[in-house]
């Protein structure tokens, strides 16, 4: 199955990105010979992909010997048609959509992972709090029926029955539980609860991946033509990566107002992004990542994929992850 969650999340946000179309933002370009690589990313222009966007301005991939070009997702752009195709080298997903792809026939392989742990979460008023998955019985909870296997899946892995909770079809937007209508929403921990927070709604979030929701979000996928033909770039494109999102961790309110620069007219609020850049931290760097460098999975992280994407449907085997590019990048292998 795929998520629908992704694409409906960020129209409550209004950023405005929708206005950049499919535009690119273009790497630097120099003299001398570059690589070119364009470079799917998973959604609409945003703080989301701050490291990406520090290393385009920094150089970082110049440097390397690659023109990147950054190309925005979005709900009518999505990321696997173009990295099949070759039209994109690599791509942004997650790991739910990628398995989801390769069990139709693509030829993906999962290559770094941005996102250690899952987005998604519970979010709730404070005054009346889900902070455990316990909490959810006879609870009200708005979200799209959709996305009803990602709560049956949160539920079989802590022993609560789906039953006992009523789910409430919504929008992807915060007006339902702030009027009362329901006692809490399922969301992605950086867009709801951060919106809600930036207008004063005091709330809480329960994230899923602290109870057992493993599914690898912002995953960089490449096709196994592409990392056979072309490794010596999709090398150089994740150490550009990780040398932008290092900067990102050092200073998350620079990426925000670099995205808010790089970005005029998608309508982006800068105290949002900043307070987004930083909820994104403990999703995304971990004593794993600390250990053994961004982008970083184990064969335990795997396991834990492979077994809550079993509970979503979908049957995947561990060489959906192929790490050799990422120990070559961070001179592990």
């Amino acid at each position: 199955m795929t998520h629908l969650l992704q694409p409906t999340r960020r129209r409550f946000m209004g950023t405005g990105a929708a206005m950049l179309g499919a535009a690119s933002f273009g790497g630097v370009v120099r003299a001398d010979a570059h690589a070119s690589v364009n470079f799917q990313l998973s959604w609409l222009h945003s703080v989301q992909f701050g490291g990406s966007y520090i290393a385009a301005n920094k150089g970082y991939w110049s440097d390397l010997g690659l023109d990147v070009s950054l190309s925005q997702g979005g709900p009518n752009a999505p990321v696997e048609p173009p990295v099949v195709s070759g039209t994109a080298l690599a791509g942004i997903s997650a790991a739910d959509y990628t398995a989801a792809a390769v069990a139709q026939g693509a030829p993906f392989k999962i290559i770094a992972v941005a996102m250690q742990k899952n987005p998604f979460a519970i979010t709730s008023l404070a005054e009346n709090p889900v902070n455990t998955p316990a909490d959810l019985v006879g609870k009200k909870i708005g979200m799209s029926v959709s996305n009803t296997p990602v709560l049956q899946a949160l539920c079989t892995l802590n022993g609560v029955d789906i039953d006992s909770i009523e789910i409430v079809p919504t929008q992807y937007d915060p007006s339902p539980l702030v009027t009362g209508q329901v006692d809490c929403l399922l969301s992605w921990e950086t867009d709801l609860p951060v919106a809600m927070t930036i207008q004063g709604v005091d709330n809480t979030t329960m994230l899923m991946a602290d109870h057992g929701y493993a599914v690898h979000s912002q995953t960089y996928i490449a096709t196994t033509d592409s990392i056979a033909k072309r490794r010596a770039d999709l090398v150089a494109l994740l150490k550009g990566e990780v040398k932008g999102w290092n900067d990102y961790l050092a200073d998350t309110d620079a990426a925000a107002a670099l995205t808010v620069e790089m970005f005029p007219d998608a309508g982006l609020d800068l105290e949002t992004q900043k307070l987004q850049a930083a909820r994104q931290v403990p999703l995304m760097f971990s004593d794993l990542t600390e250990a053994q460098g961004f982008g970083w999975f184990t064969e335990e992280t795997v396991a834990a994929n492979i077994e809550t994407l079993a509970l979503l449907g979908t049957e995947v085997s561990p060489d959906l992850w192929d790490r050799s590019l990422l120990e070559e990048v961070h001179g592990a292998g």
